[in-house]
């Protein structure tokens, strides 16, 4: 056996000596079983809370996104923002329709994002008034084509970031498609990254893998 395929490695004085072929293998196998169960536990997270949102009370999703609604616009970081970049949210999400409208009449600039489907990216976009969304990719309003009014990323204020779960240190679960893990990544450091989930949507850890981004705060009811 060639001796490059041979490493010796002592412990307590001892010397062992181990096909490094062979450890390389057990290491790939190892990495990709870890891998596999960050998957698979996101898959089971991802199920059950989407579950739950989805069997929520219309008029308890509205009272709790109410709730967050009121602190998410007490905070100092969003009273101060010139440029708020907001998620539009589904229907079983923590609604942010009545949070753009209140954020527009205040005098905020809002933006909102494109989603482009052959590239996977977002483009963040001015928004001047509601009536310029329609149905997007996989069912989410968006601004139409002829109202997109790109943003440079360095004015954005704030971003409110949605999620189908957050944790204890901020570590967001996404719908699994990864649009928010690149954008985020490409943000100015001085940019504020807010979650805003239910209660039921906060649990103690999530599965990550190195890509994964956690917000700065998180907002429940």
């Amino acid at each position: 056996m060639p001796l490059s395929w041979l490493l010796r490695i002592t412990v307590k004085n001892r010397v062992f000596k181990v096909n490094t072929k062979q450890a390389r293998l057990r290491c790939k196998q190892f990495v990709y079983n870890m891998m596999n169960t960050v998957y698979n536990n996101k898959v089971n997270i991802r199920k059950e809370i989407l579950n739950r949102l989805t069997k929520q009370d219309r008029d308890e999703r509205k009272r709790k996104s109410g709730m967050i609604r009121d602190k998410l616009f007490s905070l100092p970081c969003f009273a101060e923002a010139h440029v708020v970049m907001f998620y539009v949210s589904r229907e079983e999400e923590v609604d942010t329709h009545r949070m753009i409208k209140e954020a527009l009449r205040i005098g905020k600039d809002v933006v909102v994002p494109y989603s482009v489907i052959e590239t996977q990216e977002i483009i963040p976009s001015r928004l001047e008034n509601e009536g310029d969304l329609e149905k997007g990719p996989y069912g989410i309003e968006q601004p139409r084509r002829e109202a997109l009014r790109p943003v440079p990323l360095e004015e954005i204020d704030v971003v409110i970031v949605p999620g189908v779960a957050f944790d204890e240190k901020n570590n967001r679960l996404g719908r699994g498609k990864g649009y928010y893990d690149r954008f985020l990544k490409r943000l100015q450091p001085r940019t504020i990254t807010l979650g805003l989930g239910f209660d039921f949507q906060h649990v103690k850890n999530l599965p990550r893998d190195s890509h994964d981004l956690p917000v700065k705060k998180v907002i429940t009811d």
